[in-house]
């Protein structure tokens, strides 16, 4: 089974406002555990970075005025998806983003029956309790003090973790090890010590209450003919 966990960047909240996509991040996870493929772009949004969107992920419009328009890495975006389930924390949020850039491109859009919602998730999971990504990477004891600001590679590889937990933990299949790019298990080998056969040897006494024992035996299987 082949999941993407995504997450995006913005210039705002609304699309339709003329807020753009500004960075999309994606892992790969086969079989609810991730195979190391990642995608990653930022993206040219064609028009000023608000002083509030630049305060939450720190990318300005000079830094985005030389990285490719949307158009120009969308079937790259849609080859590394595919036909996968996606993840994504406020599925909502992200969906609604994508499909304005692919609608703007005259691209089908992605039907939100393709989303998990791991915000959904988690307020199911833990009624009342916060839900968003730094809440949840501090419930399951998830290190993320690398994350001063938000970064679609960055939350989607600390989503994928929050994921799998919220699904029962590391190895929800009960497997052995990791899965490489074709979904192959690699079994964790198992180091064994060998130890020498510890000596029993039988007391004299218990020899003798064994020999009594056999002498009570009528007709014992042993002594009969044909017997080994």
């Amino acid at each position: 089974m082949r999941e993407i966990v995504l997450d995006t960047e913005t210039t705002g909240f609304d699309p339709l406002s003329g807020h753009r996509l500004v960075e999309i991040g994606c892992v790969e996870l086969l079989n609810h555990l991730p195979t190391g493929e990642v995608f990653h772009r930022y993206v040219n949004p064609e028009r000023d970075m608000p002083e509030e969107a630049f305060k939450v992920h720190g990318l300005s419009a000079t830094f985005l005025a030389d990285k490719p328009l949307f158009s120009d890495i969308a079937q790259s975006f849609l080859d590394f998806i595919a036909d996968s389930t996606l993840v994504i924390h406020n599925a909502e949020f992200d969906m609604r983003f994508l499909n304005a850039e692919l609608a703007r491109i005259g691209r089908p859009t992605l039907p939100m029956a393709r989303a998990i919602d791991t915000v959904a998730m988690a307020r199911k999971r833990f009624p009342g309790a916060q839900a968003n990504l730094d809440a949840l990477c501090r419930r399951f004891d998830i290190d993320n003090t690398h994350r001063t600001q938000h970064g679609a590679l960055l939350d989607s590889e600390l989503l994928a973790e929050v994921y799998l937990q919220l699904i029962g933990g590391r190895q929800p299949g009960l497997e052995l090890g990791t899965l490489d790019r074709q979904g192959a298990s690699r079994a964790t080998p198992v180091v064994r010590i060998a130890r020498p056969a510890r000596p029993h040897a039988v007391l004299e006494a218990e020899a003798e209450a064994h020999s009594a024992f056999i002498a009570k035996l009528k007709n014992p299987i042993w002594t009969r003919d044909g017997a080994d």
